[in-house]
């Protein structure tokens, strides 16, 4: 294609209009539209390009993700595309196949040509970049369909920030199921509610219970890297940022993915304005949730509100109205797990399981013995007791090989 008619074409994006603000992408139009300048203009130009392609280290992979995080007029209507959108998204991509078989010695001796300046030549040079995964509109929708689009297919799990904003989280916890022995029961209620969800079907809201170390953070973790595949995605929040819901709702309404909302450690005074939020958004507030989210989250309190013995003191009217003010956020909750202190058994299994993973060779009789030891000066029997008392006994080995 030539020059001055891709300049135009990049003008004219229409499905991927969007891209046009992105800087690689904004750099190769302002390299082309200054071949119309002077040979300086050019060369601040073409300097720019360079550093955006150095920067990037890969333009295919950059314009893939640039396209694949956008959401356009064919993300719209993705089920059901019109012929025009998908005949305008083909010459789109067309255009942007023409950019990644640029090179700079193209751009270079276009430009020597025009202004008659040898010294171009001596500028920095790139190489072309290989061609887009898809050729057509047709293509693209079925990428779009197959892999998901716009700002949430950067990562499977994000954060909110204290002014609301959603960021992705560039290395998320990448525990798994098969990492966490023990609490069978307790997983695959977690995991049928999942699935269930993925499906479409009825799910419910979850609150995890229990003590602390039982694995209740790790096991929500480990299950949206199970199912990271099919498209679920978390979005972690802090307790304090439940006024914030309304703005992830319509974040997340318009995506194709499914969404788990992860409360961690939630805890709340009676007169926290958190708490009457929380409760509105799950059930009885007039704006319900988008279909593709669910919340999970975790206490270490049964009913989420710290009671004090005033709180059980006066009539019988008053005890009642105090009771079920702290059970009434938990009962909206469809599905509440319990998680434990284990056993001295269960305790050990968790030990033998993580010993086994890790290939720590110790005859079960000492490996328990040391187990139940560690346990006693530590915080007692626990899943996070029994894998920091295997990471002791690996960091030992070591130090006795060294």
């Amino acid at each position: 294609m030539e020059l001055s008619a891709l300049s135009l074409r990049l003008h004219a994006l229409s499905v991927l209009r969007g891209l046009k603000n992105n800087p690689l992408i904004k750099a190769y139009g302002s390299t082309i539209d200054a071949l119309r300048s002077d040979a300086h203009t050019f060369a601040d130009c073409y300097g720019a390009l360079c550093e955006q392609v150095f920067s990037c280290a890969d333009t295919h992979d950059a314009l893939l993700r640039a396209v694949h995080f956008d959401v356009n007029t064919l993300t719209d209507s993705i089920h059901a595309p019109s012929a025009v959108v998908l005949s305008a998204a083909t010459r789109d991509l067309e255009t942007l196949g023409a950019l990644l078989t640029l090179d700079g010695a193209t751009l270079k001796n276009e430009a020597r040509v025009r202004f008659s300046a040898d010294a171009l030549a001596s500028l920095a040079d790139f190489p072309a970049a290989a061609p887009l995964p898809f050729q057509n509109g047709g293509e693209l929708a079925s990428y779009y369909r197959a892999q998901g689009y716009g700002f949430f297919a950067q990562s499977s799990a994000f954060a909110v920030e204290d002014d609301g904003t959603i960021t992705p989280i560039v290395h998320p916890d990448t525990i798994r199921l098969s990492e966490l022995p023990g609490y069978t029961h307790q997983k695959n209620q977690i995991l049928k509610n999942t699935r269930a969800f993925l499906d479409g079907r009825d799910a419910n809201n979850i609150l995890l219970y229990g003590d602390k170390g039982t694995g209740k953070s790790s096991t929500v973790k480990a299950v949206v890297n199970e199912y990271a595949g099919r498209g679920l995605k978390i979005i972690e929040m802090s307790p304090r940022h439940i006024t914030l819901f309304p703005r992830i709702f319509a974040e997340t309404l318009r995506s194709p993915f499914r969404f788990i909302v992860f409360l961690d450690d939630l805890s709340f005074n009676r007169e926290d304005d958190n708490f009457a939020a929380l409760k509105a958004f799950i059930e009885g507030g007039l704006a319900g949730k988008p279909e593709n989210l669910v919340l999970y989250a975790t206490s270490n309190r049964r009913h989420l509100v710290r009671e004090s013995f005033a709180d059980r003191q006066g009539d019988e009217v008053s005890i009642r109205d105090a009771l079920e003010t702290s059970t009434s956020l938990s009962d909206r909750f469809g599905l509440e797990i319990t998680f434990s202190v284990p056993d001295r058994d269960e305790y050990l299994y968790i030990v033998d399981r993580l010993a086994e993973e890790n290939a720590l060779t110790l005859p079960a009789e000492q490996l328990h013995l040391l187990a139940e030891r560690f346990a006693l000066r530590r915080n007692g029997r626990s899943p996070r007791t029994a894998r920091q008392f295997i990471s002791q006994q690996l960091a030992e080995r070591y130090d006795n090989q060294a």
